[in-house]
This record gives C-alpha cells, structure tokens and sequence, in this order.
C-alpha cells in the first residue's frame, strides 16, 4: 500500500470546499490514515516547498500556504500517489478535465486547492513532515475487499 500526502490549501478551506475534496478521495477508494487541520508555520512550509527555494515563486507559496489553515491528509491505498494525482487533475486548472478537483473548482494556478504528492519518496517524505508514526492509523474497512484485489 502507498501513502500520499494531501494539502487540503488555504482558498479550498476559505471556500468551504473541504467536505467536497475529501469526499472525493475516500469516494475513489482511499483510506484516511491521518488528518489534520492546521496552521502551516514558516519552517515547515519552507521544508515542504524546498525544491523550490531560490525560485522566483517560493516566497509567494510560502506566503500563500502560511496564510490560512489548511487540512493536511494522509491517505493509503493501491497505486494512492497516481490515483490521487488523477482525483486532483492538472496543476493548471484550465487544463485539468472536467470530475477532477481542479477541473471543477479551480481557475488560476496560484489558487489550485489541493497538493498532492508527486511520487511515491514524496509521498513518504511528506507524509514523514506532518505526521509522527504515532498519528497515522492504517486500518482495514468492511468494504476493502470490494475495493482492493486480493486483500
């Protein structure tokens, strides 16, 4: 089973698009395995944009994730990393497909809603920067075996 990261942003928690999102997720099949609301401090921010620091944007994105709460997800399942990224669309809304969360809510980059981990080592990196072991439940639902093969 993968983990992946989900950063619920300031404008979908200011927007009162929470509920949506996450329905979303544990709709395709996706097990919450942690969860958060939360202020983003400064470091923790710069942590997780750090691939970007020295970029002209970084400032922007740490100024923009530290400005509101957010709700940070840990979600586990089959292939969670790509079948996240497909719930999520494309990180340009105007090109993100219509069912997707960008797609439907989203029109400007700068205000896309919702992160999601990129990769599996993400996943387990980003994951690691919200969330002790001690937080996260993995746990079997009745309906997994409906939803996972050979479980």
């Amino acid at each position: 089973m993968e983990r992946t990261l989900i950063i619920i942003k300031p404008d979908a928690v200011q927007r009162g698009l929470t509920g949506e999102i996450l329905r979303r997720f544990e709709a395709r099949g996706l097990r919450i395995i942690g969860m958060k609301f939360m202020p983003i401090s400064r470091a923790l921010a710069e942590k997780h944009y750090e691939e970007h620091k020295g970029k002209g944007f970084f400032e922007g994105l740490v100024g923009y994730i530290t400005s509101s709460p957010v709700v940070v997800i840990a979600l586990e399942g089959t292939n969670a990393v790509q079948s996240a990224r497909n719930t999520i669309g494309s990180t340009k809304p105007h090109e993100a497909a219509a069912g997707t969360i960008r797609g439907d809510f989203a029109l400007e980059v700068g205000r896309n809603l919702v992160h999601g981990s990129d990769s599996v080592d993400s996943g387990k990196r980003e994951v690691g920067n919200f969330f002790t072991e001690d937080e996260l439940t993995s746990w079997t639902r009745s309906t997994d075996s409906w939803i996972f093969e050979n479980r």
